[in-house]
This record gives C-alpha cells, sequence and structure tokens, in this order.
C-alpha cells in the first residue's frame, strides 16, 4: 500500500468511527383527542411489533381535549400528526396553514350518550325533564365552547329542548375523559361522553343515547402537521388507515370513514 493510499484509508477509517453507529429515526409524535386513548395504545403497539423488522417504533402519543392539542401545535408544539375529535379544530390549523391539507383524512366516526355510575337506574328521558334526573347534582361534560364532545352534547340539549333546564347546572371538563372520571368516581350523577368512552370504563352505564339528528355529524379527522420532518409520519399515517388499525377502531365502537379530503370548511 503506498504512502498516499495509506493515508487515504486512514482518513476515511477515521470518519467512520467518528461518525458512530446509524441511529434510527425517532418516532413519530402525535396529538390525539382524549377518546382516542384505548384504540390508539393498541394501535400503536402494534404498529412497533410489526415494524420491528424495519427499526419502527412506538410513536410518541399525547392526549388532551382537541382545542387544547390545536392551540399547543399553533403556539409551536412539535407534533408530527393531529388526530382531532371534530372537524372544526382541523379546520382552525388548516386555516392557519399548520397541517398538509394533502394528508388530511376523515378516519372515524362516532356517537355521543348519557351516563350514569355503574347501578343508577336507568331510562332517563332526553328532553326538558333532564333535570328532574340530575336531583341536586351536576351534569358532567367537556367545555361546552371548545371540547368537541361537550360541543355536540350541548348541540343535542338545545335541540331536543333540555338545555334551558340544565344549563346552569354543568360540571365543565377540560375534556371528555375527564367528564367520563367524574361519573365513573360518582362524583356527578350524570355525563354526556362518545359512545366509545362508555363502552371502555365498566364503572359508568349508558342510559341513554342521543338521536344523530340531534348534533352536527361526530367525525374525526387525521392529518401531518406542516412544521413536521419525521420520515415515519406517513408511515404510521397509513398504518392507521390500514386493516389492523381498522378492527382496532371497530373493537373500541369507532365506525371506520377512511375518507381523504383536503378541503376546510368555511
Amino acid at each position: 500500500m503506498t504512502t498516499l493510499t495509506r493515508t487515504g484509508f486512514l482518513i476515511a477509517l477515521a470518519a467512520f468511527i467518528g461518525a458512530g453507529p446509524v441511529r434510527a429515526a425517532a418516532p413519530p409524535t402525535v396529538f390525539a383527542a382524549a377518546s382516542l386513548k384505548n384504540a390508539l395504545d393498541d394501535i400503536a403497539g402494534r404498529y412497533a411489533q410489526d415494524g420491528k423488522e424495519a427499526g419502527k417504533a412506538a410513536p410518541r402519543i399525547s392526549y388532551a381535549a382537541s382545542n387544547t392539542l390545536a392551540k399547543q401545535i399553533e403556539q409551536g408544539a412539535p407534533a408530527d400528526l393531529f388526530f382531532s375529535a371534530d372537524l372544526d379544530w382541523m379546520d382552525y390549523l388548516a386555516r392557519k396553514d399548520l397541517i398538509r391539507p394533502d394528508t388530511r383524512v376523515n378516519l372515524l366516526a362516532n356517537s355521543i350518550v348519557l351516563i350514569a355510575p355503574k347501578g343508577a337506574a336507568t331510562g332517563v328521558t332526553l328532553g326538558p325533564d333532564l333535570g328532574t334526573a340530575l336531583g341536586s347534582g351536576r351534569l358532567a361534560m367537556g367545555n361546552v365552547e371548545a371540547v368537541p364532545a361537550g360541543k355536540y352534547g350541548k348541540a343535542a340539549l338545545e335541540k331536543l329542548g333540555a338545555w334551558a333546564e340544565v344549563k346552569d347546572r354543568i360540571a365543565q371538563a377540560e375534556s371528555v375523559r375527564a367528564a367520563l372520571l367524574l361519573v365513573s368516581r360518582g362524583e356527578a350523577p350524570l355525563g354526556i361522553v362518545y359512545a366509545t368512552d362508555a363502552a371502555a370504563d365498566p364503572n359508568v352505564t349508558i342510559v341513554a343515547a342521543f338521536p344523530p339528528d340531534s348534533h352536527p355529524p361526530i367525525v374525526y379527522p387525521v392529518a401531518i402537521t406542516r412544521e413536521s420532518t419525521n420520515p415515519d409520519a406517513a408511515a404510521f399515517l397509513a398504518y392507521l388507515r390500514g386493516p389492523v388499525a381498522k378492527a382496532a377502531f371497530e373493537r373500541q365502537g369507532f365506525t371506520v370513514l377512511n375518507r381523504a379530503t383536503t378541503a376546510a370548511r368555511e
């Protein structure tokens, strides 16, 4: 080996050693509506298992009310995907150019129900007499001005003629899961949550289901954020639209829509 060749070899070797081991990309960060927790925890685990040989890791998921997550993204929080419990908050980010519209999908549908602590009397009427069923207690629900489940619940109560009776007796929670917990612990005699939330908590019982035409359609859109640079964000979004995720969502009671859309509502 000539001196020049040997020198080149040593330089290349030093560069290789200095570079260190090749690291897999960090898992994507997902900001997701609180009502998705059971389904997404299951899906994230399966994603990591199915992608183990390819070096895929379970995404990091932050759960909260959709309005809270949207505001955090607006303020620069490092999210790769946003999974909202309603169209309004996805539209909010779309109008601010904070999502990639070509990745947006209306993935799921849900419904809302009236719940009570397990063992409570059933057969509550969804109408003007709802206040009587509350007794001296309060109706637990998400914040009616911001949290999607709270907005759906308020719309339904107005449509059914019950809002005027209960509007001053609402225990407004920061998320639908927080409202669920109030009823599950017996701290509220009644609450309005998604049907999927009620199914996930053995300490509550469904006492009435709200008619679908009493509130706007409950649609869950998902999209990659504008600022995401994670190469696995698209891979996880594709997995959410695949058969494994579909089965997991359906086990939790969601209806899978899987409809791509690029337009925000006016």
